[in-house]
Parts: C-alpha cells; structure tokens; sequence
C-alpha cells in the first residue's frame, strides 16, 4: 500500500493522514516507511552530504532550496495568519552552507578508541560527520582532536556532550558530563582550542575566544548563546539597525551578549536588559572596548517576571526584543500599552512571535514587512523579524 504526502510537519516530515514519513515531500507517492518514493516531487534534489541518511542533524536536505524557503516563509505567514494578522513577507535571507559556527555535538568511548558526532533521528545511535556540510570547516577539521580529547573524557559506554564554537580567537570548546580531570591533562589540546571548559569550570585557554558583535569585542562565557551564522547575524543586525532609524535611546530586551546592543550603539545610547549575570557581565566587558559607540549601560533584569513597564519605556523611544523561542508575552503586553514608537523584534519562534505579533497590534501597533532569516540550513527551524511602529 502506497500513500501520498499531503504536507510536512513542524519537523518537516511529509504527513499523509496519520502517516509520518521522514525525508519525504508534499505531492509524492511513497510506501509508508519512505521506500521507495513511487512518484518523486520535482522539488526533489540529490542531498549534498553523505551523512544525510542516518545523521539527525538535518531534515530537509532532499529538498530543493526554493521548496525550502517557500515552506519557511509559508510557516511563518500561516501562524501570523491564525492570529488574526495579515501580514506582508520581506525578503528571505538564506545562510551558504559550510556556515554554522556553533554545535552541539556528542563523544562517545568505544572499545577501539572514540566516536564524536550527532546523534541519528529518533535515536541514541552515533553518526560520524567528517563531510558535514553545515558546520564552518573549522570545526569539522576539529573532529580528530575532539576524538582523542573524548577517550579522555567520557566513562567506557558513556556520552559526553562537546558544545563546539568558531570565534575570531579560535575554538571555543565546552565539555559536559565528562570525568573529572586535571588541567594539566588538557595541555596537549591548547593547539586545537582557544579555549576548552571542563564541566563548567575554564581549564585551559591558549588565546581569548573572541567574538565580534559591531565595534566590540567580547568574551562569551562558556557555551552562551549566539546568532548561529555571521551571515545570518549581520542580516538580522541590518534589519534591526534600519528599523531603529533616528531614535535618540534605545532599549535592548534580552540582549544576551549584545548581538544588538553594540550596532544600536553607534547611532544612540542604549540600556541593554538581561536577566543572566555571565551575559551581562561579558556584555559590560565589551562595552569598555567598543570604540565609537554612544553611552551602554548593561542591566540585570528578568523581563519575564519583571517586565519593564510603560513608565519605564517612556524614556526610550526605540525598543529592540530579542526572547527565547518561549516568546515574551509579559513584556510584549506592557509595550503595547507604551508609547515606545518602534518596536524591532527578531524571533525563533513563529508561534510565539505571533502571539505576541497580535497583542501589539491589538495595542495600536502596525506591523511591517516580516523577513525570514534562514540560519538553520536544511533544518525546520526558522528565525525572522518585523518592526512594528505605533499608530499616530
């Protein structure tokens, strides 16, 4: 018996009634366990990395590049359509492979030495990627030294997680759940890691992991969060920075390690609003060497449980929101009762950016064009953008 895929998932399985079928697309006749596809989609293309079959790393790898960005586009006009909203799509900007400069990957010990990877879909199996088509070369050409640096690390039978990422000072290596070990252990991996974390605890660091964000330089502590590509980074910060056009002061909500506080900075003084003292502190640190930026002051807050409220907004006349992919329902509420005249918001997450899309147009906001920034290649994930101006 064959089925026909009606449409993808949220993971960007093809669906067919009650019928999940992985690496399929919309239109094509396939068996129920994805072998063989009877009648293949036009948009089906050869996937470019050997690994696609088993690693779990991407989904959508079989499908062509203007099938994927329509169905990431589709996705996020839908939600915002669901929430009452009829909005107008911007340009889709799409990260080259070979440009993630971030990842999560595992280690494991094995009877013959060590394999370092992803995990395959729906699986606790180990897939080697040596020809890994989404991670800066860098970080692939790193793979052998994460082997041995696993034997090392991980119990006999045992995972440790190695969260890998690019800086301008090298690679910055984080290392979980792994034994305990003593510094000098570590020696022998200075030439491959600017710097390498031991279960949270810095060991060893040959060179600053330096990261640039506008005019700073800053020091991330260990596996912090950053825009996944540069290229998706710098679309997303020219999308906010036009947006910000004139305004005199800015306010930066969950501003991280300052991915926009410092591009903001070269045109008007900005208070940046976080609630994780390690951010904030490696925010403060680079603000002392940003050169040409206006006035930056970093404040601790948790916007969750303490929104900042209209009276507070009442000194900024910009406001740039960047939440988690739980969105920020509490804080998006008090804006839309401010007088804050541009609101620029990036977001992970179609849902709850449309959500909270709809609480400020309902506030007497208008929302502007909405651009998909692609960083997650041949992956379901999808960011994107939209600046919504008050009503005058």
């Amino acid at each position: 018996m064959s089925v026909v895929i009606e449409r993808l998932d949220a993971r960007g399985a093809g669906v067919a009634g009650d019928v999940v079928v992985p690496r399929t697309l919309p239109g094509e006749r396939v068996d129920p366990d994805g072998r063989p596809i009877l009648e293949p989609s036009p948009e089906r293309v050869a996937p470019p990395c050997p690994h696609f079959r088993r690693c779990g790393g991407c989904a959508l790898q079989h499908a062509s590049d203007r099938f994927v960005a329509r169905w990431k586009a589709g996705r996020v006009r839908d939600a915002l359509v669901r929430a009452g909203l009829e909005p107008e799509m911007g340009r889709m900007h799409v990260s080259p492979p070979a440009s993630r400069r971030r990842a999560a990957l595992k280690g494991r010990k094995t009877k013959r030495g060590a394999e370092v990877g992803l995990h395959t879909a729906r699986t606790h199996d180990l897939v080697a990627i040596p020809d890994c088509r989404v991670l800066v070369p860098a970080i692939v050409a790193a793979l052998p030294a994460l082997e041995r640096l696993t034997r090392l690390a991980a119990p006999r039978g045992g995972e440790v997680g190695l969260h890998v990422t690019a800086t301008a000072g090298g690679l910055d290596l984080a290392v979980t759940d792994a034994k305990a070990v003593e510094a000098a252990m570590l020696a022998p991996f200075a030439a491959d890691f600017a710097r390498v974390t031991w279960n949270g605890e810095p060991l060893v660091q040959s060179a600053p992991p330096v990261l640039a964000l506008g005019p700073a330089r800053v020091v991330p502590p260990p596996g912090a969060f950053l825009q996944a590509t540069v290229e998706g980074e710098r679309a997303l910060v020219a999308l906010v920075r036009e947006a910000l056009g004139d305004a005199a002061r800015v306010a930066d909500l969950f501003s991280g390690l300052g991915t926009f506080t410092f591009p903001a900075a070269l045109a008007a003084p900005v208070d940046a609003f976080e609630a994780a003292p390690e951010l904030v502190d490696a925010l403060r640190a680079g603000a002392r060497h940003a050169p040409g930026t206006k006035a930056i002051a970093a404040h601790r807050r948790d916007l969750f449980r303490e929104p900042l409220l209209p009276e507070e907004l009442r000194a900024y006349d910009a406001v740039v929101i960047d939440p988690p992919r739980a969105g920020a329902a509490a804080q998006v509420a008090e804006l839309a009762r401010s007088e804050v005249r541009v609101v620029a918001h990036v977001s992970c997450n179609p849902a709850t950016f449309a959500r909270d899309a709809a609480a400020l147009v309902a506030g007497g906001y208008r929302m502007g064009p909405v651009s998909v920034v692609d960083q997650f290649r041949w992956s379901p994930h999808v960011e994107l953008f939209a600046a919504f101006r008050r009503e005058t």
